[in-house]
């Protein structure tokens, strides 16, 4: 009778050195196309901020809301670079350990900065809406109620068509939103998966053998 060979040893190794094998999403491995979604985010944001700045020079930075997207572009970078040292649920190195911990909360940071906008954009847009214009000389002076004299106005600077200019503020108004609200998503799905690999991800099994040839599935 022939020899059995024991499956103890075979594929056991294997598994255990290629540990990152299933921490993949649409063929990238994590967390290459969530920082590239970041990336396009955040330079998508950023532009539509200055494109509104060009408006006229008195917008307000909470109604230009470039920041957010050069905080989403250095989320992405952080990401990148968590990529090529290798990402692994279980860090080797506390170099690792380090790049980790600020990429997670450096998403944090991006849900609540990209939460904090959409309140702002949502806000500007609803005073907008109900804005009743009127120019004066190369200003567009607004207000909520003309018929209250000391009404608050609000004074559009360099302005020479209120009524272009408020319609295409109200339209960067809603690309804020949805991209900010993009933003939110992908951080939070970022910061998600990383959670969910550090602390959900474990191994259980029986040890068949000797210590070196063990058997282990993963939940």
């Amino acid at each position: 009778m022939g020899s059995e060979k024991s499956p103890a040893g075979s594929g056991g190794g294997e598994r255990q050195a290629r540990p990152e094998d299933g921490h993949t999403c649409c063929g990238c491995r994590f967390p290459l196309l969530i920082a590239l979604l970041q990336l396009l985010l955040g330079i998508s944001t950023a532009v539509v901020a200055f494109l509104m700045a060009t408006i006229s020079p008195s917008l307000l930075a909470r109604e230009t809301p470039h920041w957010a997207g050069i905080i989403m572009c250095v989320v992405s970078i952080v990401g990148f670079v968590l990529d090529c040292i290798t990402y692994l649920p279980d860090e080797r190195t506390s170099m690792q350990f380090i790049i980790k911990l600020l990429y997670f909360l450096l998403c944090s940071v991006g849900v609540v900065i990209s939460i904090l906008v959409i309140a702002f954009q949502g806000h500007h847009y609803s005073l907008t809406n109900g804005f009743t214009c009127k120019e004066m000389g190369e200003n567009c002076v607004c207000t909520l109620e003309p018929e209250d004299p000391i009404a608050r106005t609000f004074t559009y600077t360099e302005v020479s068509n209120c009524l272009a200019v408020m319609s295409t503020l109200m339209l960067y108004y809603l690309l804020q939103m949805v991209l900010n609200l993009a933003q939110a998503i992908v951080c939070m799905l970022g910061a998600f998966i990383m959670w969910k690999h550090r602390y959900q991800m474990f191994f259980v099994g029986l040890q068949m053998g000797s210590p070196t040839s063990q058997h282990w599935q993963k939940v």
